[in-house]
């Protein structure tokens, strides 16, 4: 409704707003009168009560950009171009000066800002149209058919003067369709693919003969079958439990037949010594015991051929953090002629290399995503997942060996300490650790000798909740989200303290660099997630916690003494801050919390079996047996068969992202076992819809196309960066990380390495100068924390997305982190 004025209204700048209406003859809805008096109130120089219409036009522009920016993005969606983002209708309606633009004229106005972002996205026309689609994909999952990929690369084409002469719109539709058409077959395939292996499984277990049926087939006796199952000759393929606790023993009528001819030599032979068992080579439908003993992971001890022949000593070295436990180690390393470091981060890998160079040890690298080769060098410094397995050495280490327990890495660190080929082994940990390593060392036999160390400081506990304007310099507070570190960041560059931040979804280097600026003294207050409990070192003074619950991937749960200790004890750096202090923020919880946690004793595990899980040779293994080449079909069987739940050794580990990746990857075919092997082992999280871009690149290896890297993508000036850009370049990283620890084992299909290193240094500089900036940013979808405010009142609740963090922690289930190994 048009605005009639109100000739009663004192008000200068209502005054004003009804002169220039009547001048300008504009239409003023009554809704958008409050906040045009508003505008034009700046505008107005004491005592006056007028504008000029050109300042009032203005005025009413600078009301309706808001409104202009929701119609554009209403009008873009309604055309299917969905990568159109508010950012670019926002900066479209800023440019507009008419404050009565019709549909044609606001499109125009976005039209050039999309322009000059597609051409600011990448180098070349292709390159934009891929980034675009990877940013729509790790965004929102979507996926863009056939025809919103043409409409995409008509605009890209625009963006890039692309006449039609050159067909570029016309090859990216043809491309599309081709695509299109081998995902769905890929999809198709999978399906039926899992459907055959399935079947194959079913088919067996129907197969299967109660224990009654045992005499009959073999031509013995009860009695002497209940004999030959306790001697382990008779497999049971498949144990069955029962509500009332006992289990019922199937078998496999093939494998019993076959065994007949064997009945003589059990009747003769000594009794409890068992006769290994050959599979009927006759047979497809192999059975679970055979299975389990190809596999051997109730003897995995036994899989590490190397280090069994070697003369092992096991040194237990634990203590909290600050007791030195790695200077124990790395010195008996650089003593050594030969060794390894083994780190759970490849930040700390880096740090152990640095640590025995420093001591004059050539030391080469090797994690996941890299290789640094140093001639002549007979030490290596690597990721705990790249431990050699086959290369004798004098001394080795092992770090964070509490790691065991964790549900998702956990059999890196038993496949490490069982198979270092290490004649002196250091395996160093928090307390914790302690039973578990007692278990592996007897498991391999190998002598063990333990050692505590004590903290070299004093570390106390504060008895009163410290508020957010009493931070001193040295202070690091602790979250358990991105959002909630970037919040709180927000809030205290307000307040104009000088802050670094540090959570896993940030790259090592920049982890690293933002360490260095809160050493070095350029930033006051570190803000962190658990992030920092490995890999760091921090000058801290304080470690203060600004909520005592976290999402651990499954539940938001309080945080236990172990996390506690870990991240509290980064406090109190030796030879710096003579003494630590814990403390908890105030309004995020209570201080006797912190204080118990910190006293307690040292957590009882539950399941003290160490934790495995197949490698190649396990899976070509099983594979050979049950006569198929299907990934899916192999996981399937080792998941069912390898281990009994109530083995008394070990325990499987969790396997579901391997399994989700295998299943995704029936449909690709071209790929042998071993290859898709690789691929179920990249370290992806499913969050970002990692395992559907690996079947992507999958499917190109497959086909024989090279696989491009990620580009870095459009990077706005650092200072103007906005949140959403910061992760945006962030999930980039991600890509590239996955991408370059593909290209380091099928490098004639990842070639581009160089590209890859070029954008990950790109990114890597343009996320540190963001972090650099110390001027508050605008908060995506919401408005600046107040000064002195914790956002989200920390301790209150918690919003998925933190606890795990992604420095292997921050990796949802199974979560595989990219930064890590």
């Amino acid at each position: 409704m048009a605005h009639i004025p109100d000739m009663t209204s004192e008000s200068p700048a209502r005054h004003a707003v009804d002169a220039a209406i009547a001048e300008t003859g504009l239409a003023i809805e009554t809704r958008e009168l409050p906040k045009l008096e508003r505008t034009v109130a700046r505008a107005l120089a004491p005592g006056q009560d007028r504008v000029d219409a050109a300042t009032f036009r203005a005025a009413l522009c600078a009301v309706r950009r808001k409104p202009w920016g929701s119609r554009l993005m209403d009008l873009t969606r309604r055309a299917g171009e969905v990568w159109v983002t508010r950012a670019d209708t926002e900066a479209a309606a800023a440019t507009i000066d008419d404050p009565e633009p019709d549909d044609a004229s606001l499109l125009r106005a976005l039209g050039e800002v999309v322009r000059a972002r597609l051409r600011a996205t990448a180098p070349t026309p292709e390159a934009a149209l891929e980034t675009i689609r990877a940013d729509l994909f790790d965004g929102t999952g979507r996926v863009l058919s056939p025809a919103e990929t043409e409409t995409l690369s008509r605009a890209v084409a625009a963006a890039f003067g692309l006449d039609a002469a050159t067909g570029f719109v016309e090859a990216v539709r043809r491309t599309a369709d081709a695509r299109q058409e081998e995902q769905d077959a890929i999809e198709q395939a999978a399906r039926a693919r899992r459907r055959e292996e399935v079947r194959r499984l079913r088919e067996w277990e129907d197969s299967l003969v109660a224990f009654s049926e045992v005499p009959r087939l073999l031509h013995c006796s009860q009695k002497e079958a209940l004999r030959w199952i306790a001697e382990n000759r008779l497999p049971v393929a498949r144990r069955v439990p029962q509500p009332n606790g006992t289990e019922r023993w199937e078998f496999d009528p093939r494998e019993l037949v076959a065994l007949r001819a064997r009945l003589p030599e059990w009747r003769g032979g000594l009794p409890g010594v068992a006769t290994p068992l050959v599979p009927d080579p006759g047979t497809r439908k192999v059975g679970n015991a055979v299975i389990a003993r190809v596999a051997a992971l109730d003897r995995y001890a036994a899989h590490f051929k190397t280090a069994r022949a070697l003369k092992r000593r096991i040194t237990l070295v634990t203590g909290p953090t600050n007791s030195g436990k790695s200077h124990t180690a790395l010195e008996a390393l650089a003593r050594a002629e030969s060794g390894m470091a083994l780190a759970p981060l490849r930040l700390l890998a880096h740090e152990f290399r640095e640590a025995l160079t420093a001591r004059g040890v050539p030391t080469s690298l090797a994690t996941g995503e890299e290789r640094i080769d140093i001639p002549g060098s007979r030490h290596l410094a690597a990721t705990v997942e790249m431990c050699p397995l086959h290369n004798p050495v004098d001394v080795a280490m092992i770090d964070e060996a509490q790691m065991l327990s964790d549900p998702d890495r956990g059999a890196a660190w038993t496949a490490a300490i069982m198979g270092a080929p290490a004649r002196h082994l250091f395996v160093l940990g928090a307390p914790d650790c302690i039973p578990m390593v007692r278990r592996i060392a007897e498991l391999c036999g190998d002598p063990l000798d333990e050692v505590h160390l004590e903290r070299k400081g004093p570390l106390v506990t504060a008895s009163e909740p410290v508020r957010l304007q009493d931070l001193k310099p040295h202070d690091a507070l602790i979250a358990f989200s991105r959002r909630e570190v970037l919040d709180l960041r927000a809030a205290l560059l307000a307040r104009g303290r000088r802050v670094a931040v540090v959570y896993g979804a940030l790259s090592p280097e920049v982890r690293r660099a933002e360490a260095q600026r809160f050493n070095d003294g350029e930033a006051d207050i570190l803000i962190a997630t658990d992030a920092i409990g490995m890999g760091l070192n921090l000058t801290i003074r304080r470690v203060i916690f600004t909520a005592l619950r976290k999402f651990d991937g499954t539940q938001t749960r309080d945080l236990n003494a172990q996390e506690v200790k870990q991240i509290g004890g980064r406090a109190g750096r030796y030879g710096k801050h003579e003494q630590g202090v814990v403390a908890v923020l105030a309004g995020a919880g209570s201080a006797s919390f912190i204080r118990a946690m910190m006293a307690a004793p040292p957590a009882e595990l539950a399941d003290l079996r160490p934790q495995v899980q197949p490698d190649a040779d396990i899976i070509q293994a099983v594979a050979a047996e049950i006569g198929s080449e299907s990934l899916f079909g192999v996981l399937a069987r080792i998941r069912r068969a390898v281990l009994r739940p109530d083995d008394p050794n070990y325990r499987l580990a969790n396997m579901e992202q391997a399994f989700a990746i295998a299943t995704a990857l029936e449909g690709v075919s071209g790929l042998s076992l071993a290859q898709r092997w690789v691929y179920a082992m990249c370290p992806v999280d499913d969050r970002d819809n990692g395992i559907q871009r690996l079947i992507h690149w999958a499917a190109d290896h497959a086909a024989g196309r090279p696989v491009v890297p990620p580009g870095p993508g459009r990077l706005p000036p650092p200072d103007r960066a906005e949140r959403i850009e910061l992760e945006r370049a962030e999930k980039r990283h991600k890509r590239l990380v996955a991408w370059r620890w593909l290209s380091l084992r099928f490098p004639d299909a990842y070639p581009a390495r160089e590209d890859a290193e070029d954008a990950t240094a790109r990114l890597n500089d343009w996320i540190e100068d963001v972090l650099r900036q110390q001027s508050s940013r605008s908060r995506a979808g919401g408005e600046e924390p107040r000064p002195g405010q914790p956002p989200h009142a920390p301790g209150r609740g918690h919003r998925k997305g933190g606890g795990r963090n992604g420095n292997r922690g921050g990796k949802g289930p199974p979560r595989h982190s990219v930064s890590g190994r």
